[in-house]
């Protein structure tokens, strides 16, 4: 099927969602322990729907997002080697309804569009697909609030996010103008970014760090592109001054990479900017969700005497895609958050995922209950002075506590792969230190034999 014939079938595959959709039994559930000072929110990503996936005996066909290399055991429900099927996507949506129909909000940190070739796509399917994503969401949850994020792939050609307003961000607005306010609405439109009070003294603040991003051309050089930096200075100002505290949300993340040594997500000298602003108001800043790498991982923001001061999580992605050449890759996973609706502190991680092989072999998407955080490494919640102590925990010769953290990176892929050497070096000096200076005495450390 191509792309444009996809989009054209998309409505009437919409009615027939429950038709395709396998119902789940839902284990675990987390509202068994809520009281009324506890909110939830939950946290979708990468969803990088591929129009073109089907099941046919030639594997090299099965998706264009494999770009020729075989799919390497495709289902109803998708394949390693591929983007998400339709199915899968719905599936996702189908559980959370089923698991949760009533949290707070749904944050959902970009990138619809699949991993294929520029000559693929252009803006317009880009915007249809992300279209195409809006309305399915809102679809499953019509009276649910929605903050998006700008990912990588939502721009064409993908990556070359342009300082001014264009056709994505005025679509991006359209199509999410039932979820924003009308000044939310101006910003998202002129560089893709956007806050907004979601609850009482909470504002969330949506950043575009794809002007950030290694690969964009359009901001090679520029101080301040799109003015973001400064916006998002005096957003966080005026935040304290009103006394709010904020959640940060965005599709690339600060930080540097935990599977490529020395490698931040965003241009360094854009991450040292980061990580400073985010130093400077960790009294405001309550939490960091982003996506893009489509592991499971989390990171410490230690203040300059080195004392942990905001708790950042990376989600999974939905789509299962790997590259040819990676020796892993993830379930799909869907998440949520528990939160202190007195202070916004934040509690807790329920973690869901798909058991992709089995889905494919029973023909139904069972998701379940991959880990709850707290009881999985046995700490009081999952802000910065717990995370810390995790993290320090990684460190130790042969720690259990790591090679499970590793366990869910891949979101349950393969049990069996053990990170060791350079590749835990490299994992747990990116969940400690976001900026150049700590990181590279981490790596420096490491290299020299002290146990990582």
């Amino acid at each position: 099927m191509g792309l444009e014939l996809f989009l054209y079938l998309t409505a009437g595959l919409l009615g027939l969602r429950s038709l395709l959709v396998s119902s789940a039994p839902i284990d675990n559930r987390p509202q068994s322990i809520y009281v009324p000072s506890v909110g939830k929110f939950w946290h979708i990503s990468d969803l990088h729907l591929d129009p073109t996936y089907h099941v046919t005996d030639d594997h090299t066909k099965v998706c264009f997002s494999s770009k020729g290399h075989p799919a390497s055991n495709p289902g109803e429900f998708g394949d390693f080697m591929c983007d998400s099927p339709y199915n899968l996507i719905l599936s996702a949506l189908e559980f959370m309804r089923q698991a949760d129909p009533t949290p707070e909000f749904i944050i959902w940190t970009g990138d619809s569009p699949p991993h294929v070739p520029a000559k693929q796509l252009s803006t317009d399917m880009v915007i249809s697909i992300i279209s195409n994503m809006t309305h399915t969401i809102r679809s499953f949850f019509p009276d649910l609030p929605v903050y998006p994020a700008l990912g990588n792939h939502d721009y064409w050609p993908q990556d070359q996010f342009p300082v001014s307003t264009n056709e994505i961000y005025q679509a991006a607005a359209s199509l999410w103008e039932p979820w924003l306010k009308p000044e939310a609405l101006l910003t998202l439109r002129n560089g893709g970014f956007y806050s907004k009070v979601v609850a009482p003294s909470l504002r969330l603040v949506s950043l575009n760090t794809n002007l950030y991003y290694s690969p964009n051309k359009e901001t090679v050089n520029m101080t301040d592109p799109a003015g973001q930096f400064q916006w998002l200075v005096d957003t966080l100002e005026a935040s304290r001054q009103s006394q709010e505290k904020v959640y940060i949300i965005a599709h690339v993340p600060v930080g540097y990479l935990p599977y490529a040594i020395r490698t931040t997500a965003v241009r360094e000298v854009y991450n040292e900017r980061m990580v400073e602003i985010f130093r400077a108001y960790s009294d405001v800043v309550a939490g960091q969700f982003y996506g893009h790498t489509h592991r499971d991982s989390i990171m410490v923001l230690l203040d300059h005497q080195g004392q942990p001061v905001n708790s950042l999580f990376v989600t999974p992605a939905v789509t299962p895609i790997k590259d040819a050449l990676e020796p892993y890759s993830n379930n799909p996973g869907v998440r949520m958050y528990l939160y202190s609706t007195q202070d916004y502190s934040m509690l807790d991680i329920w973690q869901y995922y798909l058991n992709l092989t089995e889905a494919n072999s029973e023909q139904k998407p069972s998701w379940k209950l991959e880990y709850i955080m707290t009881e999985a490494f046995d700490i009081e919640d999952i802000e910065p002075r717990a995370l810390h102590k995790l993290a320090l925990s990684f460190e130790k010769p042969q720690s259990k506590t790591f090679q499970k953290y590793f366990s869910h990176f891949m979101v349950g892929y393969n049990d069996s792969i053990v990170c060791e050497a350079f590749c835990k070096l490299i994992q747990v000096c990116a969940v400690q230190f976001l900026d150049h200076e700590s990181y590279s005495k981490c790596i420096k450390k490491g290299n020299q034999g002290n146990g990582l």
